[in-house]
C-alpha cells in the first residue's frame, strides 16, 4: 500500500473509533486480533534494574531529577539479582523478560553487568530477553546482541508534534536513532507509548503513522498514571471507554503487529481488563511496573484465563 493510500486509510479508521458505538469498535478489532493473532498472548516481565536519579525530565516520569518523588532510588542492580528475577518470572510463567535501567544510556560498566547478565539468563532459562536502556549506540547495540538478547525496547511515548510538551533534554531523533540502531544490530523492536498525557486523537494518528514508518515488531501501550510530583500529576487519567478506543485504534492499524497492554491497565479498566483482548491487545505485562504496582502475578495469569487466551512466545 502506497503512502497516500495509507494516510487515507488510517484517517478512515480514525473516524471510525471515534464515531462507531464502542460495541462496534470492539467486534472490529477483535476480528482484527483474532485473524492474525487467534486467542494468543504473550507475557512480558521487567526488573526496574537501577531506578532514579535520571537526567532526563520526561514530564510523565517519577525516576527523573528533575522531579520529587516518593520512589525508591538505588545502582544497577548486581548480575546474581538479575539473573535471579529473570528466572523467578521464567517460573511464573513470562515468555519475555527485559532489563530495564533510568537514565539517558547505560555506563561501559553498567552495559558488561548487563551483558554478563544476559549470557548467565539464557544458559539457565528458555526465556526471550529484551532490555530497555535508553539511548543506543551501534556499537552498545551490537554488545547486548551478543550477549544474548533479542529485542530492544524503546518507547517515542508520544507524537512527535507532541513530544516538545513531554521531554526536552533529547530529541525525537535521538529516540528514532536508537530504533534504527536497534534494528542494523538485529534486534526485533519493541516501541509504544504512553496515552492520556494530553495529545489529541489526532495526534495519536500521527503518532501511530510515525511507528509504522519504523517497522517495529511490538507496540506497547501505556496509560498515563499521574505521579504525585512529576510535571503531569494534575491530568486526569483517561475513561475506560477511550482507553480501549485507543487500543483497538492501534489493533486496526496495525493488525498483524504485536499489541501489548503495560502501565495503567489496572487503573483505568478495573474488573474490566478482559476488554483489552476485546479491543484487539495480544498481550500483557505481568507483575509490576517501574516505579508503580501492577495487578499481581496470580490475577495477571487469571485474567488470561478468564478471557480463553493462551500463553504464547512472540
Amino acid at each position: 500500500m502506497d503512502n497516500q493510500n495509507s494516510v487515507k486509510r488510517n484517517i478512515k479508521i480514525l473516524q471510525f473509533i471515534r464515531e462507531a458505538s464502542l460495541q462496534d469498535v470492539l467486534d472490529e478489532s477483535k476480528l482484527a486480533r483474532e485473524k492474525y493473532h487467534q486467542n494468543n498472548a504473550y507475557l512480558c516481565s521487567i526488573v526496574n534494574a537501577k531506578s532514579g536519579k535520571c537526567s532526563e525530565n520526561c514530564a510523565y516520569c517519577a525516576q527523573s531529577a528533575y522531579h520529587k518523588t516518593d520512589i525508591a532510588i538505588y545502582p544497577l542492580l548486581d548480575c546474581d539479582e538479575l539473573v535471579n528475577r529473570a528466572i523467578e518470572f521464567s517460573k511464573a510463567g513470562a515468555t519475555q523478560f527485559s532489563i530495564v535501567t533510568s537514565g539517558h544510556s547505560p555506563t561501559a560498566t553498567e552495559l558488561e553487568v548487563i551483558c554478563e547478565a544476559g549470557k548467565k539468563i539464557k544458559q539457565l532459562s528458555d526465556i526471550n530477553l529484551c532490555c530497555s536502556l535508553g539511548i543506543l549506540t551501534k556499537e552498545k547495540a551490537e554488545s547486548l546482541i551478543d550477549a544474548g538478547f533479542e529485542r530492544y525496547h524503546h518507547n517515542l511515548e508520544t507524537a512527535k508534534s507532541h513530544f516538545p510538551n513531554i521531554c526536552t533534554t533529547h530529541s525525537y531523533q535521538d529516540s528514532i536513532d536508537t530504533i534504527r540502531f536497534a534494528h542494523e544490530a538485529g534486534f526485533k523492536v519493541c516501541c509504544g507509548g504512553i496515552f492520556g498525557m494530553g495529545e489529541t486523537w489526532e495526534q495519536r494518528l500521527e503518532f501511530a503513522e510515525t511507528i509504522a514508518s519504523l517497522e517495529v515488531d511490538s507496540v506497547p501501550i501505556n496509560f498515563l498514571n499521574p505521579i504525585p510530583g512529576t510535571k503531569l500529576e494534575n491530568l486526569s487519567i483517561l475513561e475506560a471507554e477511550e482507553a480501549l478506543r485507543t487500543i483497538a485504534l492501534f489493533r486496526l492499524i496495525f493488525p498483524q503487529k504485536n499489541i501489548g497492554l503495560c502501565g495503567g491497565r489496572e487503573l483505568i479498566l478495573k474488573n474490566s481488563q478482559q476488554q483489552l483482548f476485546e479491543a484487539g491487545a495480544n498481550g500483557i505485562m505481568l507483575g509490576n511496573y517501574l516505579t508503580t504496582s501492577g495487578g499481581g502475578i496470580s490475577d495477571d495469569i487469571r485474567l488470561l484465563k478468564n478471557a480463553e487466551m493462551q500463553t504464547k512466545s512472540i
